[in-house]
């Protein structure tokens, strides 16, 4: 199975869930927004040149999101707690 990154950023609730290889630096071509009613947050798709999905962005993460993903993310904020 393949390793899935997971960055998350307390402070503002928001994590990504990369979905490329770490050492690839890919750019997102295009970006597809889940409507925040639908989901109760907004989740964005992202997508490289050749519509490969690439990531996601979670806001309202913790919401969202498994709460043992969120522990083991990276941490962006600067508390990390």
């Amino acid at each position: 199975m393949a390793d899935v990154r997971i960055t998350y950023d307390k402070s503002v609730d928001a994590a990504y869930v990369c979905l490329t290889e770490p050492q690839a630096r890919v750019k997102s071509a295009c970006m597809y927004p889940r409507d925040p009613v639908d989901v109760d947050g907004m989740i964005n798709l992202d997508f490289d040149e050749q519509g490969r999905l690439i990531g996601i962005e979670v806001l309202a993460a913790s919401s969202k999101l498994p709460e043992y993903s969120l522990r083991s993310a990276d941490r962006l904020d600067t508390d990390g707690a």
